[in-house]
């Protein structure tokens, strides 16, 4: 299938999955025409790469993980790293919550200090 049809099947924009193959997330081959040639394979990919991505993995955290991914449930074949890679992750997202929640208290103490509206 060509890159448009994969766009349709995956539910991402072409210039998403151009930006994916840039990043070495996915490598299909070309025909003699160089049009990309993607398959059912490609679809499943990008299904992963989004559901990663919306578990906040960065691009290369996801290209670290994706070969061990085996299926749309993200149920993981052991491979090296992957433990750590995900333990880092989980590191970078505790932190990020902390410091909303310090933006949050921050921003709560300023409302709390104005004077009630009439």
């Amino acid at each position: 299938m060509r890159i448009g049809e994969l766009s349709k099947r995956s539910g991402v924009s072409i210039r998403m999955l151009r930006y994916y193959e840039d990043e070495g997330l996915l490598a299909p081959p070309r025909t003699e025409a160089r049009y990309r040639e993607y398959d059912a394979r490609d679809v499943e990919t990008v299904k992963r790469i989004r559901l990663l991505a919306a578990a906040n993995l960065t691009l290369p955290a996801i290209r670290q993980i994706l070969p061990c991914v085996l299926d749309e449930n993200l149920v993981f074949q052991p491979c090296s790293e992957l433990r750590s890679i995900l333990h880092r992750q989980v590191g970078v997202l505790d932190e990020r919550i902390d410091a909303l929640s310090q933006s949050r208290t921050i921003l709560a103490g300023f409302l709390e200090g104005l004077p009630s509206e009439r």
